[in-house]
């Protein structure tokens, strides 16, 4: 059968590939967008929704400038493909509140914000923390168990969902062919030469962009790469829609567009289990009705658990191949907030044929 042929093949249908391969499209190269479907773990189906800065990068500047960059070019990538797609995302970006349940809590916060800052050095990192009645005064209705909360203007939210569909469909506006339920049979590599057999005939490419989750661990090898990540679930509940109550998200609260308000954030190192746990649900309810004690009295109507992609450090992976020029891996457990930097960061690199030195941190070399 006679290969399809195309400038570059991204392996990986979720939040991460699809931005990587849209920003592809728009430096005008012909992308194929391999997805292997509901088959995967699907992680971009499980967010949580948030674009976080305040919490990421402790110990590592270059990821926090990152991230910052992502954020900033937020609004941006939401009206490109609002154009597009005229779909709202629904992103706002009031800033986010951490929430702090005691005063040991309050301590160690402001301790990791004061490191970020100095370690953000002359790109700046603008945060306050706040006493229990400053926190109150930007999010009414928190509990007397709230003694105070840290602050940054860079964080906020959006449908994951809705940005997982906009990606597609903007990809495929401009001429992007998306393949479907795809499963590889068979994986043939030469330097800018990627050919990979498939259950929908053979595709051919110059460049291939691994970003399939969790899969890569076992792909990137096959391109002379590493990618050693792991899944670490997290937990999420759902609650009955109730009016406009939160005016800003904080790390494991948010509202979203429908009213109705999502808790999480759990972290556990229990493999490929996918299943929730009425201990975990338990406790995420318990500290959100500290939080704020009329959540306490909403139905909860949905839970989900996800698998995030995690790193040995935590930090996201992007290499490109030494032997096999033209084979690129992303991997991160942050598919919504770095989702400006993959489309317009990533992507232009990746369409030039080499990854910017700033991105040298990331490769998977310092393992």
């Amino acid at each position: 059968m006679t290969a399809r042929r195309f400038d570059a093949m991204v392996i990986g249908g979720g939040l991460v590939g699809s931005a990587i391969a849209w920003g592809l499209r728009r430096e005008g190269l012909s992308v194929a967008l391999l997805d292997e479907g509901d088959a995967a773990y699907r992680a971009s189906r499980g967010n949580f929704g948030l674009v976080w800065v305040q919490s990421k990068g402790l110990g590592a500047p270059w990821y926090q400038r990152w991230t910052r960059q992502s954020a900033e070019s937020w609004a941006e990538l939401a009206d490109d493909l609002a154009k597009q797609t005229g779909q709202s995302l629904g992103l706002a970006q009031p800033g986010g509140l951490h929430l702090c349940l005691s005063d040991r809590e309050m301590k160690e916060r402001a301790e990791r914000l004061e490191q970020m800052k100095r370690e953000a050095g002359n790109y700046g990192f603008e945060y306050r923390m706040l006493d229990a009645r400053e926190a109150r005064e930007m999010l009414p209705g928190l509990g007397p168990a709230v003694v105070g909360a840290s602050f940054t203007p860079y964080d906020g939210h959006v449908s994951p969902l809705a940005l997982l569909r906009s990606l597609h469909h903007g990809f495929t506006a401009l001429g992007g062919v998306y393949l479907p339920n795809v499963k590889i049979t068979g994986i043939a590599t030469a330097p800018r030469n990627f050919l990979l057999e498939t259950n929908l005939g053979t595709i051919q490419a110059e460049r291939a962009v691994l970003a399939a989750g969790l899969g890569n661990a076992t792909l990137a090898s096959h391109f002379g790469l590493k990618a050693p990540v792991r899944p670490q679930r997290g937990q999420v509940l759902v609650t009955e829609r109730t009016r406009a109550a939160l005016p800003m998200p904080t790390t494991t609260i948010r509202q979203t567009g429908e009213g109705s308000i999502m808790l999480g954030d759990s972290v556990e190192e229990v493999g490929f289990d996918t299943r929730q746990t009425q201990p975990v649900m338990a406790e995420i309810a318990h500290r959100a009705a500290l939080c704020f004690p009329w959540i306490g009295k909403l139905n909860v109507v949905r839970a989900w658990s996800a698998l995030r992609v995690m790193s040995p450090d935590g930090l996201p992976i992007y290499d490109q191949s030494e032997t096999l020029p033209g084979a690129y891996t992303a991997n991160c457990h942050s598919g919504v907030t770095l989702a400006a930097a993959h489309g317009k960061l990533l992507a232009p690199m990746i369409a030039r044929g080499e990854l910017d030195p700033f991105l040298a941190p990331f490769s998977a070399k310092r393992f």
